[in-house]
């Protein structure tokens, strides 16, 4: 029987029940991690870390490997659908407490920032104005006082002007400032209005000729007037945003993954993994020496590379690949430097 590392003490119960029960398959089988990986076409690495409860296996894994050690794939999806949702609310559980934690370390922050005795702008108010002392001293109190609506008994503090005459030149000057700058105000509107209007008319006029700028603009690009569609459950990337990322990880692999063209390298078999719903793929080399590689590339460009190891076998990251383009991989075997690539 195979030697298991424990599982995480902070596994949720079904979680770890799940793993658990892998486990015990893979020990029924008699079969190595390895063989595993070779049967189900998932990498040894990500069996690992499934096993040991290090993530949860996708569905396509789980279904593989019921195939593989004869294993209704049924009861199986639906302990997968339990740990699934157990393993749900865990991450849901540790989001909640980050956020409590940043918001814990915000309100501390806040608090230290606000400790400081803040300035009394009530003692500000108190002295205004400034000039009130000196005004009461040069004038007397009474008369330092603001102004009021009435006095007592009745009598009005304010009077009304006495008739200007005629030969007074202190009113007209005053009433000819006060129109001039009326006037002076008026034309200035009527100036910006007539330059606005002068720069719309020329705007609309030479807009007649621009038909090619106008059309470029209304019309849509195609990214916008055509939306992708929605990803199925448990897959995480699409076209450009797989490159680079593991197959793995971002659910393209399994039942989402077929082998689309393949090659031998001396005993290696050199494939390349290509997934429909992620629109891009990888290469699989199965049957190597370690120090071998594997590499894949669409049109000579966006270029990943797997190097194998000890398991005797590797895949690379993933590639995108557009409409009507073909994924091509090779082999190279480091012994014999040897080298084999797939059909272009």
């Amino acid at each position: 029987m195979a030697r298991w590392k424990p599982l995480p003490e902070e596994l949720d119960p079904e979680v770890r029940e799940f793993a658990e029960q892998l486990r015990r398959l893979v020990d029924r089988s008699g079969l190595s991690i390895a063989a595993v990986s070779d049967h189900t076409g998932y990498s040894k690495t990500s069996w690992e870390r499934y096993l040991n409860g290090r993530i949860l296996a996708p569905k396509g894994a789980i279904v593989a490997l019921a195939e593989v050690t004869g294993t209704s794939p049924i009861h199986l999806t639906t302990m997968w659908e339990l740990a699934e949702r157990a393993w749900s609310r865990a991450e849901a559980r540790h989001d909640r407490t980050m956020e409590q934690i940043r918001i814990s370390q915000a309100r501390e922050a806040l608090g230290e920032y606000g400790s400081g005795e803040p300035a009394a702008p009530a003692a500000g108010r108190a002295a205004w104005p400034p000039y009130k002392d000196q005004l009461e001293q040069a004038v007397g109190p009474a008369t330092a006082q603001a102004p009021a609506f009435g006095r007592p008994g009745g009598q009005s503090r304010h009077r009304a002007a006495p008739p200007q005459s005629r030969g007074g030149g202190g009113g007209r000057s005053g009433g000819r400032g006060g129109r001039r700058k009326v006037f002076l105000f008026l034309g200035g509107v009527v100036a910006a209005l007539v330059v606005i209007a002068g720069a719309v008319l020329l705007t609309d006029l030479g807009g007649d000729g621009d038909d090619d700028t106008t059309t470029v603009t209304a019309k849509p690009s195609p990214s916008q007037s055509r939306s992708a569609p929605p990803l199925p459950e448990g897959v995480k990337c699409s076209g450009e945003k797989c490159a680079g990322e593991d197959p793995q990880v971002m659910g393209c692999g399994g039942e989402y993954a077929k082998t689309v063209s393949s090659a031998t390298v001396g005993e290696a078999k050199v494939e390349v993994r290509y997934s429909e719903v992620c629109r891009a793929a990888w290469a699989r080399i199965t049957d190597a020496a370690p120090g071998d590689t594997v590499e894949i590339a669409v049109g000579g460009e966006g270029k990943q590379t797997g190097l194998v190891n000890a398991d005797k076998d590797a895949f690379t990251p993933m590639t995108a690949v557009g409409e009507g383009e073909v994924a091509v991989a090779c082999g190279v075997l480091t012994q014999s430097a040897t080298r084999s690539c797939t059909d272009k």
